[in-house]
């Protein structure tokens, strides 16, 4: 084989890969392959990748979102299924993996396996809790109903109820009961339903059928409106052998639409039996109160005292008690003389003429008292004075004249001498002694050494 041959052979990489998947594609059109789910993921574009293994084996699987969304089961890690799909090669990689077109739980089928998850997971959120169940009203005047509108159930509900109760007023909400709408139109309902005032139960429920048929009371959206519903639910769907979710979630189940009739209304002759027993009961209740309390008046009266003895016993009290009142009233009155008696006294004493009476009376004795404090406070005061004199006496300047001092004034300041350096020779000065004065002239100075 020549090399030019040989190079005009040669493929790239992404040729090669292209080759094998067309390959694949026309040599593996369509093939149903069985095998457990293993790694599963689900990023947020809405696709689903795992890998399908055997015991020896594995192949990878693509889900693409659009199939997926009409999967009435989800994929679940470890669970055996049969798919049905195209062999193919992602070019990326360069590995060959399985484009599912549909898949179906082995040893099980689809809807079997949707139930299952659907009410694992509702009941793990409490919606099938025996606590929630409300009890159904007695006698209900207004029920609603949401079911078919050319169903044979509504038609054997309205016949047992007019039959049984005929005053019961009903109101019927017509929706689709199987299909792609008939969830949505039977939530939609129920709460439409809660909205109308005096509607104290509903019937929810269609005629028998299979799986498929029944399996819009089996979807997710239908048993939360049942649960949430503010007014009791009576699930009814199928036959008694028939189980749906909407049954676990609802207050009560009925086996049947016509038994879930028979227990909204009340039989009317069941009733009147019913009143007829209550009134029988409740004269015989009446008899025996009024006789229990006919005794009981009986023995009351026997206990009780005679009337005439405790008016007797009453006047008795009210004449000691108006005894008792006579002498507190009049000692009161002493007690009130003695009290205007002193009163009468403190006010004469202080009356203007008896006051003045009274300071005529201290004159007298104000006036010697006055003149006593008089002549002692001059006593006191000629005293001082003798005392005063004497000490001025002895501090005279003339008494010190006296002892032979005498008193010089400068003639010409007209001031005390009192040193030798107040005067000059030649000054005029003047000596005044005890008797007299006497002018002198200075002719010499001397200084004390």
């Amino acid at each position: 084989m020549l090399l030019q041959d040989v190079l005009s052979r040669i493929l790239t990489v992404s040729e090669l890969t292209r080759q094998i998947r067309s390959t694949l594609e026309d040599q593996f059109p369509v093939v149903w392959v069985e095998g457990q789910i293993s790694n599963l993921r689900r990023p947020s574009s809405g696709h689903q990748y795992f890998t399908l293994k055997d015991q020896s084996s594995q192949i990878r699987v693509v889900l693409f979102r659009g199939v997926a969304q009409h999967l009435s089961f989800s994929l679940e890690e470890g669970l055996d299924v049969i798919i049905r799909g195209s062999v193919t090669a992602y070019e990326l990689r360069g590995d060959y993996q399985l484009i599912l077109q549909s898949v179906e739980p082995k040893g099980i089928g689809s809807l079997q396996l949707a139930f299952e998850q659907v009410k694992v997971k509702l009941e793990k959120e409490g919606l099938f809790d025996l606590a929630r169940k409300r009890p159904l009203p007695s006698f209900p005047l207004k029920i609603g109903i949401i079911t078919s509108r050319h169903g044979a159930a509504l038609h054997d509900i309205l016949n047992i109820v007019h039959r049984r109760c005929p005053m019961i007023s009903i109101l019927i909400y017509p929706v689709l009961v199987q299909g792609m709408d008939a969830a949505r139109q039977i939530a939609h309902a129920i709460h439409v339903m809660n909205t109308v005032s005096g509607v104290e139960v509903l019937i929810v429920g269609r005629g028998g059928g299979s799986l498929e048929d029944l399996w819009s009371f089996n979807e997710e959206v239908v048993v939360r409106a049942i649960a949430e519903s503010k007014i009791p639910v009576i699930s009814a769907v199928g036959h008694e052998t028939d189980v749906t979710l909407a049954d676990l979630a609802a207050d009560l189940r009925a086996p049947t639409p016509s038994a879930a009739a028979e227990l909204v209304a009340p039989s009317s002759e069941d009733m009147l039996v019913q009143i007829r027993q209550l009134v029988n009961r409740l004269t015989r209740s009446m008899h025996t109160r009024l006789q229990r309390d006919r005794h009981a008046v009986e023995s009351t009266r026997s206990d009780l005292p005679d009337p005439v003895l405790w008016l007797y016993r009453y006047g008795q009290r009210v004449d000691d008690l108006e005894a008792r009142l006579g002498y507190m009233v009049r000692n009161f009155h002493k007690r009130l003389r003695v009290e205007l008696t002193y009163l009468a006294s403190r006010v004469m004493a202080n009356t203007p003429q008896h006051r003045t009476q009274a300071g005529h009376r201290l004159i007298p004795q104000l006036w010697v008292r006055m003149l006593h404090g008089m002549h002692g406070v001059l006593k006191e005061k000629q005293h001082q004075s003798r005392s005063t004199m004497a000490i001025l006496h002895t501090l005279s300047p003339f008494i010190v004249l006296s002892r032979g001092y005498s008193i010089v004034e400068d003639l010409n300041r007209k001031t005390l001498v009192k040193s030798v350096n107040d005067v000059t020779v030649g000054d005029h000065i003047h000596a005044k002694l005890v008797d007299g004065t006497v002018e002198c002239l200075v002719e010499a100075i001397k200084v004390k050494s």
